[in-house]
Formats: structure tokens, C-alpha cells, sequence
């Protein structure tokens, strides 16, 4: 690389790389070697690995949740579960498995995936009730739904990864009378 890499520049090279390869791929000397950089260029920006492994954590949580969230709440009202629905659905999801994989061995990231796993459910049960489900009924519809997002990303056969944008739109209306 000619130009000096920013923060910016490390923390999508450290997701792509955690995507593609998983945690322990997060190693300093050999995503410096990709970059084509030294491994002071890392340092510039972050203290150590665990700063820079918190910093994708926190990446990942913004970008999949909260600018998420912030989208639909940009969308017409009964429509936002549906809007979620769809692109929930339809999305690439190796970052997500990949962030997963690691939780179940680390516990600083599997708080952090069990903050992001309480805030979707709480969002969708919030989209629920906006569209008329009772209150009380809203929290396990989300969390069915959820589960049901969390098993999509386990499916590996083509025939059944994906559903035509008008059955997801009948499924949501399932979920909100």
C-alpha cells in the first residue's frame, strides 16, 4: 500500500479477516504482512491485540445492530418488521457466524454477542407492538423470530437458504396478528 492505513483501514481488514479465516486469524504479523505494512502501523492506532479485538466487537455491534435499527426506524410504521424481515434474511452472514465461533471461546466476546442478541429481540419486540401485538405476546414472537434468523445463517443447501420477498411478507403477518 502506498498510503498510511488509518484506524478505519485495520478494523475492516481485521473483519474481513475474521470473517473469512476466524479469530485466530487475528494476528498482528500476518494481517501486516496482507497490508503489506510493518507491524507498527498497527500499533499507531492500537495499544495491543485486545484493544484492537475489543474495537472489531464494537464495529461489528454498530454496524449490525445499531445502524441497522436506525434504518427501519427511518421506514412507515406496520411495514418495518416486514423491511427487517427482508433484509435479515437475505444478507451475508460469515461475520456473524464468525463472531459466534469465537464467542463460544471467549466470554468477553460472547457478553458482547449476548448484549447484541438482547438488543435485536428487544427491537423486534418492539416492531411487533408497533404493529399490534399485545405487549405481553411481542417478547417470544421475537425471540422465535430471532432464532429463526440465528438458523438461517446454519443453512447450507441453496433449495432452502432463501424465500421469495412475498412469502417473507405473508411470514411476517403471521407474526402480527
Amino acid at each position: 500500500m502506498s498510503h498510511r492505513l488509518t484506524k478505519t483501514d485495520w478494523i475492516r481488514h481485521g473483519l474481513r479477516t475474521l470473517a473469512a479465516e476466524g479469530p485466530n486469524a487475528l494476528k498482528v504479523g500476518p494481517m501486516a504482512e496482507k497490508l503489506k505494512v510493518s507491524r507498527g502501523s498497527f500499533y499507531w492506532h492500537f495499544a495491543d491485540i485486545a484493544e484492537f479485538r475489543s474495537e472489531l466487537l464494537r464495529n461489528w455491534q454498530e454496524r449490525s445492530t445499531e445502524q441497522v435499527i436506525e434504518e427501519i426506524a427511518n421506514k412507515a410504521g406496520r411495514d418495518r418488521l416486514r423491511y427487517l424481515l427482508r433484509r435479515a434474511f437475505v444478507e451475508k452472514r460469515s461475520l456473524d457466524r464468525a463472531i459466534r465461533s469465537w464467542a463460544a471461546e471467549d466470554d468477553d466476546v460472547a457478553a458482547a454477542v449476548v448484549a447484541v442478541d438482547a438488543r435485536r429481540i428487544g427491537y423486534i419486540a418492539k416492531l411487533l407492538v408497533d404493529a399490534g401485538v399485545e405487549s405481553s405476546k411481542a417478547p417470544p414472537r421475537a425471540t422465535f423470530l430471532y432464532w429463526a434468523y440465528l438458523g438461517h445463517a446454519a443453512m447450507t443447501d441453496p433449495r432452502h437458504s432463501a424465500i421469495a420477498a412475498s412469502a417473507m411478507d405473508d411470514i411476517s403477518t403471521l407474526f402480527e396478528t
